[in-house]
């Protein structure tokens, strides 16, 4: 495939264009709705709309930060099939570098079958596939220590072929080129999971969980001490993401609610992965903790007005005027940090911090 290239779907963000790496799930998303059942035997149901899609907590979030402006990079594992070409194609659209996706004979490209009800609940038919195959020498450490802005390791607990070691040595790697560090997960959530990634966050800003993983995976019943149990590893930064309530995101006074933004839902898919890119590209702005997370919620709001986790948003000027509706002023902060600036003069601690930077 081709280096990255800058979308025109993301020509409309200001300044100079940040340089993320994506790592981790890269899934194909196929999406029908409405369906209301799996109609029984051999019977058949007309749908309004079926849809592929390049999802996962990589790839998703990747065609979103496309979307706002980013130049990105993806990194991960997928077959050698039909369904990777889709992918692959589907990824370029959007000008994504997909140079450092592996191609894995053994097993098939990760795809999902997503029939989504009316109330854009979406029930999952999936089939993990490729991407648990990605190992450490997939990777190039020179590449990821060459200069990106900012490296997301989306879903390291459905890295498979990562050990704990190898997922530590991957941010490490990330550190070592001077980039933000963010970390999603992909699945449900256990304890296991969370000794298992504990060298990744101990290394990393941030950290994105939805409220039921980050539960999950530290045994707790309440967010405040979970994100307690995230912070005392080392990671400077967490926002949790609770669905129709909106997030909740640390920072210099401790945790700041941000209420979600009313919209008709059709799909849910991939509103997480649109807030992990809403969030750090206002992150890489210069921008707060509290008003990255307004970002990242918009985002999310936007993404659920259609089908698939690429619909719905556009560019970073469509956000910023959806946002304005709902906050004016966190809006007009966003939008003043758009003018051109060099993201080299932002520092990690000040990112994580929510240190106001000149």
């Amino acid at each position: 495939m081709t280096a990255a290239l800058t979308s025109d779907a993301a020509a409309g963000g200001a300044g100079p264009t940040s340089r993320v790496a994506v790592i981790g799930p890269h899934i194909l998303d196929v999406l029908g709705r409405p369906v209301e059942a799996i109609p029984p035997g051999q019977g058949s149901v007309r749908l309004t709309e079926i849809r592929a899609t390049a999802a996962g907590t990589a790839a998703g979030t990747g065609v979103d930060l496309a979307k706002l402006g980013a130049r990105v990079s993806s990194f991960g594992a997928v077959g050698t099939d039909l369904l990777a070409e889709v992918l692959l194609a589907a990824l370029a659209s959007y000008g994504i570098d997909t140079r450092g996706l592996v191609r894995k004979s053994s097993a098939q490209t990760s795809a999902t079958i997503l029939p989504i009800r009316p109330n854009g609940e979406r029930p999952a038919l999936h089939v993990p596939g490729a991407t648990r195959l990605l190992e450490l020498s997939d990777l190039d450490h020179a590449e990821l220590a060459g200069g990106f802005d900012a490296v997301l390791l989306g879903g390291p607990d459905a890295l498979a072929g990562l050990s704990r070691d190898d997922l530590g040595a991957v941010v490490a790697a990330a550190r070592e080129g001077g980039a933000l560090v963010a970390v999603d997960v992909l699945h449900a959530g256990s304890e296991r999971d969370f000794d298992r990634i504990g060298a990744v966050l101990a290394g990393a800003d941030w950290f994105w969980p939805n409220s039921d993983q980050l539960l999950a995976l530290t045994g707790r019943t309440d967010l405040e001490h979970a994100v307690g149990d995230v912070l005392a590893l080392g990671t400077r930064g967490v926002a949790v993401t609770l669905g129709a309530d909106g997030c909740v995101v640390t920072g210099p006074d401790g945790l700041t609610h941000v209420p979600a933004i009313a919209v008709d839902v059709v799909d849910t898919t991939g509103c997480g992965d649109a807030f992990n890119a809403g969030m750090l590209t206002a992150l890489l702005m210069g921008c707060d903790p509290a008003d990255s997370a307004w970002l990242g919620v918009a985002c999310g709001s936007l993404v659920a007005t259609g089908l698939g986790s690429d619909a719905g948003l556009t560019d970073l000027d469509q956000v910023l005027d959806f946002l304005r509706a709902a906050s004016p002023e966190v809006s007009s902060r966003i939008s003043a940090r758009r003018a051109p600036s060099s993201t080299a003069s932002i520092s990690p601690a000040a990112i994580s911090t929510g240190e106001r930077v000149p």
